[in-house]
């Protein structure tokens, strides 16, 4: 627990009695009343979680633009104010040194939203590579703090509880500025990890503390980081350091959808041109375990031969969906689906079909 990092609401999850566990660098709650249940809440209802341990760059001058294109995958190029986008930053042989959201503050101004794990070095590596650009690095990551507001009656209790009715005019994978208690400026943002609709505040760290205190008392339900982890993986959304990594590449992880070839010149966009041309020879897939067996992250994934084609990046006992699920990066001669393969769990091998890794339908208003 030595050097270990605590959000500006640490003391409340202390007080609500959560079990506590390092992520990150960050002491973060896991669990409050049980995975299950904060899983089945954000479903069914809204959840919300610290999420203030995530970075924030923000990045702006007169060469903002071209400097986040030549360092994010997908293409700011006239993107709208308001727009949020989603893509990757790449090390020259096409690994990933983050996924990240840029979120459009306006022409050449961007908030670069990243991992928290990941946050030093990050920031050193868009530092490094700002060289020769005109622009300003302003890391904000220790002033600001991040509520995820998450489920079907996420905009009704953040209305509530804001008295914001303008929220409800954002779509999926927009933000906008607003002011709330004492005309306190705040960014939220119809996104969020879990598959369901929902928003995310950015603010002050004073604000975000009364504005957990305030979600709880309109009818909130406070989730930790293990049902953050159920949630994205039922929907099939990445996490950094499972599906992502420093050498595996977005084409690999099945995202090329947002690497922009089309832009003329990114970092890492020769070695993933070549990927997405030649095909990679590797691929992420879904995997339903035909027993009850629990794939972990690091099993190894074997064909009829017992030879290993790959491995576990998620698994678990689906909350939504009860099945024995997994995502697995695997030898791209496997990834069809409906082929049969096995995984090895505890030195016991259990069968295995590929299938879909968008286990549960997302609810995303669009």
């Amino acid at each position: 627990m030595e050097d270990i990092k605590k959000t500006c609401l640490h003391d409340k999850h202390v007080g609500l009695g959560a079990q506590m566990s390092p992520f990150g660098g960050f002491d973060m709650p896991i669990q409050y009343e049980g995975i299950v249940e904060e899983h089945n809440a954000v479903r069914m209802a809204c959840g919300i979680f610290d999420v203030s341990h995530m970075g924030e760059v923000f990045v702006s001058g007169p060469d903002a633009e071209r400097f986040v294109n030549m360092i994010f995958t997908n293409d700011v190029t006239g993107a709208e104010k308001g727009k949020c986008l989603y893509g990757m930053m790449l090390h020259p042989d096409g690994g990933t040194v983050d996924d990240l959201l840029v979120y459009v503050q306006g022409v050449n101004d961007y908030l670069l939203v990243i991992n928290a794990a990941n946050i030093d070095k990050d920031v050193a590596w868009i530092v490094k590579n700002a060289e020769g650009y005109d622009v300003n690095i302003d890391h904000q990551s220790d002033n600001i703090g991040e509520i995820a507001v998450q489920g079907p009656e996420a905009e009704t209790i953040l209305k509530k509880v804001t008295g914001l009715d303008a929220i409800s005019e954002l779509t999926f994978y927009t933000f906008a500025h607003y002011r709330i208690y004492d005309d306190v400026d705040v960014i939220i943002s119809r996104t969020g990890y879990t598959g369901e609709d929902g928003f995310e505040v950015y603010a002050s760290h004073d604000v975000t503390r009364k504005l957990w205190d305030d979600l709880l008392a309109a009818g909130a339900v406070p989730c930790g980081l293990g049902c953050r982890d159920t949630l994205r993986f039922e929907v099939g959304l990445p996490l950094y350091g499972d599906e992502l990594a420093d050498d595996i590449s977005p084409i690999e992880a099945s995202l090329g959808m947002f690497v922009k070839l089309d832009k003329p010149e990114f970092i890492g966009r020769e070695a993933v041109a070549a990927q997405k041309a030649a095909g990679a020879p590797r691929k992420l897939v879904g995997l339903e375990i035909l027993d009850r067996a629990i794939a972990r992250h690091g099993a190894e994934v074997i064909d009829a031969d017992d030879n290993v084609i790959g491995f576990v990046t998620t698994g678990y006992r689906g909350i939504s969906v009860d099945k024995s699920i997994a995502m697995a990066l695997i030898d791209s001669r496997f990834a069809a689906m409906d082929t049969n393969l096995r995984v090895r769990v505890r030195r016991k091998v259990f069968p295995a079909v590929v299938i879909s890794k968008k286990f549960y339908k997302k609810s995303y208003k669009k």
